[in-house]
C-alpha cells in the first residue's frame, strides 16, 4: 500500500527528522546580523573597551570602520563582541591551525621479522630495510620468530638482535631492549 493510499484510509505515518547541512551551533561564530543579544560589551579595532551598548548601536559603529561585528565570547554575560574584519580573522585561525598541524610529529612503527637461522646475507638486506624505516623517522621493531622446536635457540635470537643493535647504532638507539613476547623475542629501534 502507497503512503499517498494510508494517509486517505487514516493509517499511521512515521516522521522522520529532517536532515540539514548545517553546521552544529558550537561551531558556528555570530557575527554581524546572525548575534542575538539586545546588548553587548564591544571591543574597537585597536583592542579598547567601548563598553556595553545595544547591538544596533553596535553595528552601527562597526558600519563606521567598514568591518564586521564579531561575538567572541557568546557565553559571557553581556556577550563580548569584538569589531574586526571577519574574513582575515578566519584566515588567521585556520592559518594557526595549519602551522600546528607542521610542527606535529608523526611517526610510524615499523617491523621486521626475522628467524634464528636466518642468514648473513639477509640480515644484511634487513639491515639496509631498518636504515631506510630510520630515515624516513620511523621506529622499527625487529621481531625474532621461534617456530616449534625453534625456541630451544632463545640465545641465538638474542644474539641476532644484539648484532643488529650494534650494526645500527650509528643512527638509531634501542628504545626497547630484546624480550620475550609469546614465541617471539622483540626490540624497537629509533632514530636518533
Amino acid at each position: 500500500m502507497s503512503l499517498k493510499n494510508k494517509i486517505k484510509q487514516g493509517g499511521e505515518c512515521i516522521a522522520f527528522p529532517k536532515k540539514t547541512n548545517r553546521p552544529d551551533k558550537t561551531d558556528q561564530t555570530n557575527i554581524n546580523q546572525s548575534i542575538r543579544a539586545k546588548e553587548v560589551r564591544v571591543i574597537d579595532p585597536e583592542g579598547n573597551q567601548v563598553g556595553v551598548i545595544p547591538t544596533y548601536k553596535a553595528l552601527a559603529i562597526a558600519g563606521d570602520y567598514g568591518l564586521d561585528l564579531v561575538e567572541v565570547s557568546p557565553n559571557a554575560n553581556p556577550p563580548v563582541c569584538k569589531i574586526m574584519d571577519y574574513g582575515r580573522f578566519k584566515y588567521e585561525q585556520t592559518k594557526k591551525q595549519h602551522e600546528a598541524k607542521k610542527k606535529q610529529s608523526t611517526f610510524q612503527v615499523k617491523e621486521i621479522k626475522i628467524r634464528p637461522k636466518t642468514g648473513e646475507h639477509d640480515i644484511q638486506v634487513k639491515l639496509n630495510h631498518i636504515s631506510r624505516f630510520i630515515e624516513k623517522k620511523d621506529k622499527v621493531k625487529v621481531t625474532v620468530v621461534f617456530r616449534g622446536r625453534e625456541i630451544t635457540l632463545s640465545g641465538r635470537g638474542r644474539e641476532l638482535l644484539e648484532l643488529i643493535a650494534q650494526q645500527t647504532d650509528t643512527y638509531a638507539s634501542v628504545e626497547q631492549p630484546p624480550k620475550f613476547e609469546g614465541r617471539a623475542m622483540t626490540m624497537v629501534l629509533a632514530p636518533k
